[in-house]
């Protein structure tokens, strides 16, 4: 029987730009039963000496590639070329991280001797690999996404299955093809291309799998963990609805450049990019006025141009929905400041919004587009309340020049950090970054994510020679 090939296509142009085997369910258990030897077979383990080796060459071999890397990037994801330049950069400097990470950071001492029943002994902690990681990616950091993921796992030391979505496994399966090329046995990182929710939920539950990590819908991502095998560590990361305060004091020169790029990179597709602006009374008007002529300057096209400032939504259905966010705020009776219209090649204009209703969906969910609304408000706890008022809670931002200020928003929002004078967006990709509530669940950032793959395994050496200790 022919197996079902899936076609990969350009968002932007509806190109083919490959076409791929998909999995079956004989080919998950193969794949976890080769990964789960390789976990059970201890004296197989890769050193950690061979580990970081690796890596280094991965990081070698993905540099001479980058710009091949960015504008594949590009051309399944639909983010521009120039961003996603900076994203292959950012997957480099990734293999970097979890190097220095292995370099700095190991067990650790256990204080002994405090006591009588403590006497005489010596105890410390070493890290091993947690077991086998099943890693599910999105869409919108096609590469970056995926060396978020599977890097940990390969310096943790654990055998790594990743299903790279649907719309962009290209980056995915190149960046595989490069640890293998640097040295990485290949049962040690498979990929598996799946276009079957039944065939992906076998993956992600079977009893073989030690650690789950998922970024995309927190729908999904709820539901599969709620159908882990027990035992099973796992790390979700979702969307937010992020909130930004902008304060009558507040530097607008500097807060609208930083404000549309966190609104509308990657035409918005970004988990903590910015969608609700609460802005005082007093500047609320001119910041929205600010936004509407920025957003007027920028280029929507082709991805694969230096040109262009903002591409494609992912898929056509995408595109509709947001026209029909924006259509129920219109006829609720928000003012479009700016775009609100659908553009050719699955494009949508840079929008602005003023102050819609708060049971819109663009007030309440997680747009996934390139829409920014402004709330104006007249008492900073009230602007608050509104922010603090929904099921997720992310990152957030706060524009002020009042230090006090800030730290009373930083003290008073509900979010996982709080960026100063500076877009929601923010990230660097060795920071803590964890979404609340529904918006997650564990800490990603490369270097903790290492560590969640990692287990304590503690030594307790007694000897009454080491009483004195």
């Amino acid at each position: 029987m022919t197996q079902a090939q899936l076609d990969v296509l350009s968002p932007y142009s509806g190109e083919v730009l490959g076409s791929l085997p998909t999995t079956t369910s004989g080919d998950i258990e193969h794949s976890l039963s080769s990964a789960y030897q390789l976990f059970r077979s201890r004296r197989n383990w890769l050193p950690l000496a061979r580990r970081i080796e690796i890596l280094q060459k991965t990081a070698r071999i993905m540099a001479e590639r980058a710009e091949a890397l960015a504008l594949q990037a590009a051309q399944e994801g639909g983010k521009p070329l120039v961003d996603s330049r900076v994203e292959v950069a950012r997957a480099i400097d990734g293999i970097h991280c979890c190097i220095d990470s292995l370099r700095s950071e190991g067990g650790e001492v256990v204080p002994m001797n405090l006591d009588t029943a403590s006497s005489g002994r010596l105890a410390m902690t070493t890290r091993e690999p947690v077991g086998v990681v099943v890693a599910v990616s999105a869409f919108n950091h096609p590469l970056n996404l995926i060396v978020h993921q599977v890097a940990p796992a390969v310096a943790a030391g654990c055998p790594v299955i990743v299903k790279p979505a649907q719309d962009t496994p290209l980056s995915c399966l190149s960046f595989v093809e490069i640890l293998h090329e640097a040295g990485l046995p290949e049962d040690w990182c498979q990929a598996l291309v799946i276009d079957d929710l039944s065939v992906a939920e076998q993956l992600v539950t079977d009893p073989r799998v030690g650690f789950f990590s998922f970024i995309g819908s927190a729908a999904v991502g709820w539901t599969l963990r709620s159908k882990l095998a027990p035992g099973v560590r796992c790390a979700l990361e979702h969307g937010g609805v992020a909130p930004v305060l902008v304060l009558e004091d507040a530097d607008l020169d500097r807060a609208v450049a930083l404000l549309a790029k966190g609104s509308f990179y990657h035409a918005g597709q970004v988990c903590v990019s910015v969608q609700r602006i609460f802005a005082h009374q007093d500047i609320a008007e001119e910041l929205a006025r600010r936004l509407t002529a920025t957003a007027s300057q920028l280029i929507v096209g082709d991805p694969a141009l230096d040109t262009t400032d903002i591409g494609p939504l992912i898929r056509p259905a995408e595109q509709l929905r947001v026209s029909s966010w924006i259509e129920e705020a219109v006829e609720a009776g928000t003012s479009v400041l700016r775009g609100g219209e659908s553009l050719d090649n699955n494009c949508y204009q840079p929008t602005v919004l003023l102050d819609p209703p708060a049971n819109c969906k663009v007030s309440n969910h997680e747009i996934f587009g390139p829409v920014v609304s402004v709330f104006p408000y007249s008492d900073i706890d009230h602007a608050l309340s509104l922010a603090n008022g929904l099921d997720s809670a992310f990152q957030s931002a706060v524009f002020t020049q009042n230090i006090d200020q800030a730290a009373y928003v930083y003290r008073h929002i509900d979010a996982s950090a709080v960026m100063i004078n500076d877009h929601s967006a923010f990230r660097t990709d060795w920071m803590p970054f964890a979404g609340l509530r529904q918006s997650g669940l564990g800490v990603g950032g490369i270097p903790h994510t290492l560590r969640e793959m990692q287990i304590d395994k503690m030594l307790v050496l007694n000897s009454p020679v080491l009483g004195g200790l």
